[in-house]
């Protein structure tokens, strides 16, 4: 819908909200401060809709400026993360998937004599670890990451990590599908 059409609703609102409350112009005119000619043409479509003519009335009617001009909601902007346990690995999203990046927390256990399986597909990786050390393994690179380190690479590249103890391992990871990084690099 576009901007004009609206703006247009607006007026057809006002007019439904005033007679679902038994109310005339005059007495919203009353009431509001705003002429009767200017409420019937608000109501109309001849007049634009504009903020010293909505908050009179949003005031009158009791309704929030959103409710009385019929904007859209917005939504709830919180994500409600709900962790899932598997293999002893708690992991907690912390996106809600929507977009082209998804990001979560993971607790590991201590793993140190599990053999780490290393996977391949699409994508980019970016990995901090938050407490605890992480064993990365990048093909044939055995890496040791430390709590307030990153790592970052390829998932097309051969990879794989576990905790190799002995405390617990915390990290927050950043994956993008389409193989998007997350540092971009001036080229020199």
């Amino acid at each position: 819908m576009e901007q004009r059409d609206e703006l247009a609703g607006i007026g057809e609102r006002l007019r439904a909200i005033r007679e679902s409350r038994g109310l005339t112009l005059r007495a919203v005119s009353e009431a509001s401060g705003i002429s009767t000619s200017t409420l019937s043409r608000l109501e109309s479509g001849a007049r634009r809709a504009q903020l010293d003519l909505l908050l009179p009335l949003a005031r009158l009617y009791r309704l929030p400026l959103d409710d009385l001009v019929g904007a859209p909601p917005l939504g709830d902007p919180r994500i409600h993360p709900r962790p899932r346990v598997r293999g002893g690995v708690v992991t907690v999203p912390l996106s809600g998937g929507t977009g082209s990046w998804e990001a979560f927390k993971q607790v590991l256990p201590p793993t140190p004599d599990t053999p780490i399986r290393q996977y391949v597909h699409p994508g980019w990786d970016w990995i901090y670890v938050i407490s605890g050390r992480m064993r990365l393994l990048l093909a044939d690179d055995d890496l040791i990451v430390e709590a307030g380190e990153a790592a970052e690479f390829d998932t097309r590249v051969p990879h794989g990590f576990h905790n190799p103890g002995p405390d617990v391992l915390e990290v927050l990871c950043l994956f993008n599908p389409q193989g998007a990084k997350v540092h971009t690099r001036a080229s020199a």
